[in-house]
């Protein structure tokens, strides 16, 4: 039985480079960093200073003032990127069939300075001072359900909290959704809101964030590169209007993409660090090749997961050569976190519309800062300047803590 066709319609973001879609779009194609010194919190003694922190963000644009004051900064970022995918999709506010319409979304942890600001208030205050809403502010679905009270989703409703992997499953599975009809239009994306001391300092004592670079702080991502250090943890929310392709042409919907399959796979080996053969990550790009009905050959440009930590890159590398062999060396790959950093369950869908755009336009990002060549690194990353390549297909990687793999094929939309 032939799958039904999902398209997108809509994308909205909120992230370090930009408060719109284009916006970002243009500061990536720019090589432009997001990242800049911490300023939602006074760093101290951390030995990392530095963050990639959405700026100039008004929540009242979006939401209610007695709304915003309840609910925690992740779904304030998902609801701000929901709301202008929705729009763009040219869409209503309340969607038309409420129960045709559903919502998919990734985070690592949501709320998690909800329940870290209650433990504070507990052992400070007495429990008796603590928000009644505390914990259910906190929780990860809090962003899904905001999202599905605001635009009148009433169809599947789910939240993948998968790690790093998040934002890329969300839109996968999201597309399942309509793939076995039980919705026409699905809300998928990623959304998080983790610049934290706490969050800062236990990446600091793991050793993945990097610590040469609070001068200079556009310098700190830098992935595949020989000099990385790690990560600059940032935060963000991107989201994505996907539609079943009939509904999208009868309501005559403008179509910047067509989804063309996804996948998942587990490590099953270290709950911080990939597999040192690429196995993985492997198996998840292979299988979102088969799910989309194409070939490695077929493949125009990789947007990688490229962290800019030791472990990751030359075992995303490693990965990418085990699935397409010799052409490895010709496929352009670039890092979209070199500019963005790393907003954990937010990234993947911030690098799905990264995607999309490059296949709008026929240009491919570059990996900024990549100066010193890594004998482990060795393919085509597009060093630090943008180029203008026919670009049909793309592959999209994203991997994460607790071994989790999850891969997406983008296409150009064609008629017919």
């Amino acid at each position: 039985m032939e799958r039904p066709r999902v398209v997108i319609t809509g994308m909205g973001t909120v992230n370090c480079l930009g408060n719109s879609v284009d916006e970002f779009w243009n500061r990536l194609v720019k090589g432009r960093s997001g990242i800049g010194p911490i300023t939602q919190f006074d760093p101290g003694d951390l030995p990392c200073k530095i963050a990639g922190e959405v700026k100039n963000f008004n929540p009242e644009d979006y939401l209610d003032y007695k709304t915003v004051r309840r609910i925690p900064r992740s779904t304030l970022l998902g609801v701000a990127a929901a709301q202008q995918a929705v729009d763009d999709a040219g869409l209503p506010r309340i969607m038309p069939e409420p129960e045709r319409a559903g919502v998919m979304i990734g985070t690592g942890v949501a709320g998690v300075k909800n329940i870290v600001d209650g433990n504070e208030i507990l052992r400070k205050r007495g429990y008796k001072r603590l928000n009644p809403f505390q914990v259910p502010s906190g929780i990860p679905n809090v962003p899904a359900f905001q999202i599905a009270k605001e635009f009148q989703c009433l169809g599947p409703n789910n939240t993948t909290t998968t790690a790093c992997a998040a934002g890329t499953q969300a839109v996968g599975e999201g597309a399942e959704m309509i793939r076995r009809g039980a919705a026409d239009i699905v809300i998928a994306g990623g959304t998080e809101a983790i610049v934290l001391d706490l969050v800062i300092a236990a990446f600091s004592v793991m050793g993945a964030l990097p610590v040469s670079f609070n001068d200079t702080p556009e310098k700190a991502s830098r992935p595949f590169d020989k000099k990385r250090e790690g990560f600059v943890l940032s935060e963000g929310a991107a989201m994505i209007v996907l539609e079943e392709l009939n509904h999208a042409l009868s309501r005559g919907a403008h179509i910047y993409a067509e989804f063309g399959g996804h996948a998942s796979s587990s490590d099953g080996y270290n709950l911080a660090a990939l597999k040192p053969d690429g196995s993985g990550p492997g198996r998840a790009m292979l299988w979102a090749l088969n799910d989309a009905g194409v070939k490695p050959d077929d493949i125009d440009y990789i947007n990688a997961h490229g962290t800019s930590t030791k472990i990751n890159d030359p075992t995303e590398t490693l990965a990418i050569k085990n699935v397409f062999k010799e052409r490895a060396y010709n496929v352009p790959i670039s890092s979209t976190k070199s500019m963005i950093g790393h907003s954990m369950g937010a990234s993947g869908a911030l690098e799905v519309i990264a995607s999309v755009k490059t296949i709008n336009h026929n240009i491919i990002h570059p990996t900024i800062n990549y100066e010193n060549p890594d004998p482990d690194c060795d393919l085509n990353y597009v060093p630090n300047d943008s180029i203008e390549k026919s670009v049909n297909i793309v592959l999209s990687n994203s991997f994460g803590l607790g071994g989790q793999n999850a891969c997406l094929v983008l296409k150009k939309y064609e008629d017919g």
